[in-house]
């Protein structure tokens, strides 16, 4: 194995120590695969003890493929699976396992591809996909032993921690983004800040979104919640196009089925915690008393105090009150305990933990603690304004076991 391997299999490994969550370790470990083989898209795949199908739980490139799930024996990843042996498919348009080697959404197209699957002393578990190398060459048996190197590894957490894969139902998209792009002017030309974002939004998930200053995060939130609008690109709702709404379908959507949490409280000073969420309530259809919704975030009591009677967590809730209020079928909160303390940032994950198992509301966070992310259904990584990675939590932690 050659020192760049090598340094690879050694980062994985100590990712896979230092971890609490194996999903993490996971992620972690196929970005580390997919960046020192230099390929463009890379999944694992899990069977499932429940239903004997094998589903896609970590996913490292633009297309979105977590949830899906195969029987085994089915194209590549199934025979994969049930013959436990290792393949290298240089050119899928001569392999009968592909009926087709693009992907009629996406438009991506599968040249290429290693598959090794994930084995323990009596049985397969699921395998690896590395598919694409980036330069349009060839993949090689130095590839290979690495990829066979790391399912080892995996194999070995996976059985040592005892994981099962409890399958997700199918789920049809609340949201659906499809190469969204986004550009603003910039001097004499465009500054191209979304390059192509494929993203779906399910009911009734916490989604959450990682990636480093500058990557889109806020703009593709932006765009979701009607405040810009796209350059080119679909955006779905409920399975109608809202790519290019009108200014009264703007308005229907913010005001009924969209609820906000900012960093910034953006509470009005001059009015009490009630009158702030009667306020937004008026203007709604579908919403529920302000003292209800301040129940649920534990600020009844609170009722008539004005923001600058409140800590900064308490200003918080109440803005989660108001968002609620709405009964909205989504809310976007960007950034919502970055202002606070560890303590008080807690009490209002707690606050949206409830609201997507107890109020059955799609949240999507933004965040840049990625201890956060140890909660989510779903993960979403960005990079460069594209979407970099995606990886689904079998088992979510509850608000009251992360810290940072």
């Amino acid at each position: 194995m050659n020192t760049k391997n090598m340094q690879a299999i050694w980062k994985i490994t100590e990712d896979l120590r230092g971890t609490e969550q194996l999903e993490d370790a996971l992620m972690k470990g196929l970005d580390t695969i997919a960046e020192t083989i230099l390929c463009e898209e890379g999944s694992m795949w899990l069977v499932s003890a429940e239903d004997g199908r094998i589903h896609a739980v970590v996913n490292v490139g633009q297309t979105d493929i977590t949830g899906i799930s195969i029987a085994k024996g089915q194209g590549v990843a199934g025979s994969v699976v049930e013959k436990g042996e290792s393949v290298i498919v240089m050119d899928t348009s001569k392999d009968e396992r592909f009926s087709s080697s693009v992907d009629e959404e996406t438009g991506f197209k599968t040249k290429s591809l290693i598959c090794v699957p994930l084995k323990n002393e009596h049985d397969t578990l699921g395998c690896i996909q590395l598919i694409n190398k980036r330069d349009g060459g060839f993949f090689t048996s130095d590839d290979l032993e690495l990829c066979e190197n790391f399912a080892s590894l995996i194999a070995i957490a996976l059985e040592e921690r005892g994981v099962s894969l409890i399958p997700q139902k199918q789920r049809t998209p609340i949201v659906s983004l499809k190469n969204v792009i986004k550009e603003y002017p910039s001097g004499d030309g465009t500054l191209r800040v979304l390059k192509g974002i494929d993203l779906d939004i399910y009911e009734n998930e916490f989604l959450v979104v990682l990636g480093e200053s500058g990557c889109g995060k806020s703009t593709m939130l932006n765009i979701i919640g009607g405040m810009d609008s796209l350059t080119d690109g679909t955006l779905t709702v409920d399975g109608k196009d809202f790519s290019h709404p009108t200014e009264n379908d703007l308005t229907e959507y913010r005001r009924n089925y969209i609820g906000f949490i900012f960093q910034s409280y953006n509470l009005m000073p001059n009015l009490s915690a009630k009158e702030n969420i009667e306020f937004i309530a008026e203007i709604s259809k579908y919403t529920m008393p302000a003292d209800e919704a301040l129940s649920k975030v534990g600020l009844l009591e609170r009722a008539n105090n004005f923001p600058s009677q409140m800590s900064g967590g308490q200003q918080q809730r109440v803005s989660i009150a108001r968002a609620i209020a709405k009964r909205p079928r989504l809310i976007l909160a960007d950034e919502p305990t970055a202002a606070l303390d560890f303590q008080t940032g807690q009490e209002v994950l707690q606050v949206i933990e409830d609201i997507v198992k107890n109020q059955g509301t799609t949240v999507v966070m933004i965040t840049h603690n990625v201890e956060i992310a140890k909660m989510a259904n779903r993960v979403i990584k960005l990079k460069n304004g594209k979407v970099s990675s995606i990886r689904t939590n079998a088992h979510p932690m509850s608000a009251a076991e992360i810290s940072w």
